[in-house]
């Protein structure tokens, strides 16, 4: 048996030693997981993808879904990434191919671009969010990535619980109009809730920054009440995606092949006499409405943006 393990020790070092493109790492995954009793999928081909129900469409042309996790550069990284958190994915593992030098480095500087991630955020449903990321390299040039969910199961279970009744509450599937059922899930929203200007000091004791805070406390910030739209949204069967900039987040909707700004918080503004305000300035505008009004807090990154017109 000692030999036996001596032998399969050999192996793995071999195997370490040799182009994973010659066994597509297939067989050193299996005794590497074997015995170094690793957790992480190792994800190989679309048959494990593309099946999460949070699933979002891809629009824009900086990142694309691959079932490639050998990357050669660094588009071929954030591909990766992207595709990881649009699955929902919460432990996996990809390899650096030989011929990719600086692919180690390269994941570390990656790992520390905060707007880079934060953008991809917004690509994907909050459900797949995240809230953080630990990219790790491994033995035979492995990077070990654990992703940290922005919203736990129970979580999900409670806003889904809690759309529902606000759906029924509103009467919002007996609406033939999609623009009518919106509108009602927007004005519930400002009318239920007050922005949490303590989260700004952080030390707030609301969840105001997720749809939690929204939807059960009464308290959000743009990216408590941008959630909480993008899952109606998603509901609703709406193509939608985040918008951010640098200090601000809200939604944009894609109905009859144009893209419609939604911005609840600036709906709900802050007056000094603390009354509560409805608005719809920043309700279902187009891109060039939407900068006329505002181009401190709404000026997007149009290049990473690209399919926003």
């Amino acid at each position: 048996m000692k030999k036996f393990i001596k032998i399969l020790i050999i192996l793995v070092i071999a195997l370490d030693m040799t182009d994973h493109n010659l066994f597509n790492d297939t067989l050193y995954s299996y005794i590497e997981d074997s015995y170094y009793k690793k957790e992480y999928n190792i994800v190989f081909n679309e048959k494990t993808l593309n099946k999460n129900k949070y699933l979002y469409k891809e629009f824009t042309n900086n990142v694309t879904l691959t079932d490639d996790f050998y990357p050669k550069n660094k588009t071929d990284l954030l591909n990766i990434y992207y595709t990881a958190l649009n699955n929902g994915l919460t432990d996996f593992s990809f390899y650096c191919t030989n011929e990719y030098k600086s692919c180690i480095q390269d994941v570390g500087t990656l790992s520390q671009d905060a707007d880079k991630f934060s953008y991809l955020n917004q690509l994907v449903h909050p459900y797949n969010s995240f809230k953080t990321i630990k990219s790790v390299s491994g033995p035979n040039k492995r990077i070990d990535v654990t992703i940290e969910k922005k919203y736990s199961k129970e979580d999900i279970k409670n806003i889904e619980i809690k759309l529902d009744q606000i759906i029924t509450k509103l009467n919002i599937n007996n609406y033939n109009n999609i623009n009518d059922k919106i509108k009602a899930f927007h004005d519930y929203l400002v009318n239920n809730n007050k922005y949490d200007s303590d989260k700004d000091k952080n030390h707030s004791i609301y969840h105001s920054d997720t749809a939690i805070g929204a939807l059960y406390e009464g308290y959000a910030i743009c990216s408590g009440y941008s959630d909480a739209m993008a899952i109606f949204l998603d509901k609703m069967n709406l193509d939608n995606v985040k918008v951010i900039t640098e200090d601000h987040v809200w939604n944009s909707v894609l109905i009859n092949n144009i893209w419609y700004h939604i911005d609840v918080t600036w709906d709900d503004p802050v007056v000094n006499t603390g009354e509560n305000m409805l608005r719809h300035d920043f309700y279902m505008i187009n891109t060039n409405t939407l900068l006329k009004k505002d181009l401190t807090q709404h000026n997007f990154n149009k290049d990473l943006f690209d399919f926003i017109k």
